[in-house]
């Protein structure tokens, strides 16, 4: 599956436009991760543990838009996304999307 930020395919003619696509998860800290992290404030630096956490995330999310639209039978996602948002204390939600399309 090829995967585009663009709304076009240089060198390549989108001849179908399947419809949107997305993936999402839903992930939680943990309490040790929150320790660490705590101690990181004080001390500064990048939180290592959080940025594997939102980059698996990130992982998982594409890889359930590209099955999405694989279902699709999708040869490329254009203009892809990805946005986050709050479900609860602790916990957050990765979502991609773009839009599935056929090439030539």
């Amino acid at each position: 599956m090829k995967l585009f930020t663009t709304e076009t395919i240089a060198g390549k003619e989108i001849t179908e436009s399947l419809g949107m696509v997305r993936g999402s998860t839903v992930r939680a800290r943990n309490i040790g991760r929150d320790i660490f992290a705590g101690l990181k404030n004080i001390v500064g630096g990048e939180i290592s543990e959080y940025t594997k956490l939102l980059a698996d995330s990130r992982e998982e999310a594409t890889a359930r838009m590209i099955k999405d639209a694989e279902s699709l039978g999708a040869d490329a996602v254009v203009n892809i996304r990805y946005t986050t948002s709050a479900v609860s204390q602790g916990a957050a939600e990765i979502l991609a999307f773009g839009t599935a399309v056929k090439i030539s």
